[in-house]
This record gives structure tokens, sequence and C-alpha cells, in this order.
């Protein structure tokens, strides 16, 4: 009985923000005159929210990591907390907890440094990956957050693998 409820604990701890297959980003050109692969948040963005996405910008490219909250290692949960505690804004440490945050709203209504969840499992549509929006006008949605095989990066959620992985949006702020 110890055995399976083991079992039990650590098939859940493993299975939160991993995703089953590896997902596949089309990076942006950058121009040669900034180093930011993308732009920063829109003028009518609320300071702190500008300050949210921008932070959790400066983790781009550091590596996943199960429970992580460094530059040494990030997971989706991790880099939300972090980059919203930046900000005094306190959220809860697990996707699933931040699922339940905030107001649910649609997607075509989403805005800068609102949350995205997806469910990543394979049969499964439980909530296990979150991300922010860092830019958004209609049909167009980018978001950053950190995936399990490419680290912290911003995707679109019009790829065909963000999209049909999708479950909800919240505001948080």
């Amino acid at each position: 009985m110890k055995k399976i409820i083991f079992l039990l604990i650590l098939s859940a701890f493993f299975a939160s923000c991993n995703s089953s297959k590896r997902v596949v980003t089309k990076k942006s050109k950058t121009t040669k005159s900034s180093n930011k692969r993308h732009t920063s948040p829109s003028a009518s963005t609320p300071k702190k929210v500008a300050n949210i996405i921008d932070y959790a910008k400066t983790f781009e490219g550091t590596r996943y990591k199960y429970g992580g909250t460094t530059k040494k290692g990030m997971d989706c949960s991790g880099l939300v907390v972090t980059a919203f505690k930046k900000e005094d804004v306190l959220l809860p440490r697990t996707t699933g907890d931040l699922s339940k945050r905030g107001d649910w709203i649609d997607v075509k209504k989403v805005k800068e440094g609102d949350l995205l969840f997806f469910a990543t499992s394979k049969n499964n549509r439980r909530v296990n990956h979150v991300g922010i929006v860092t830019s958004s006008r209609p049909g167009h949605v980018e978001f950053i957050h950190a995936s399990s095989s490419r680290g912290v990066m911003i995707s679109n959620l019009a790829e065909r693998y963000w999209y049909l992985a999708y479950v909800q949006a919240r505001r948080v702020l």
C-alpha cells in the first residue's frame, strides 16, 4: 500500500508543467538594433503589468527545471509566481492553484499580463501548464512560459500545439 501511494505521489510530481510532446516554436526575426526578440508591452499597458512582463522576459533562455524559480532553472508556474512577486503580487505556487485565481476571461479579450492555461498531457484536459500574455491583438496572442523541452521562451497561441492544448485564460490583476 505504501508503494502505491509513493508511486502516485511521484507520478503527480513529475506530471506538473511537463508537456508530453516536443514543442517546436518558430523564432521571429530579430533586428540588429535591439537585443530583445520581442517588443515591449504596449504604451497602454499599465506600468505594473509592463514591469511583470519585462521581468519575466529577463528569464528568456533559462533552462527548464521542475520547481525552479531562478536563472539556474525555471518551471512554468515558477516563472509566473516570480514575475508577479517582483511587483508585490503574491500568487499560489502550483499551476492547478493558479488556474483557480482571478477572473475567467474569454481568449478573445486577453490583455498583457493575463494568464493562459494549458493541458499538455495526452488524453487529459487537466491544466498542467501556464504562461503570461506578453502581446495581444485580434487573432494574435503571444505568451512567455517555461517549456520543458526548450526552457523559458515566448510562443504564439496560434501555433497548432498551443491552440489545441489551450484550456482557459484568467486575469489576476
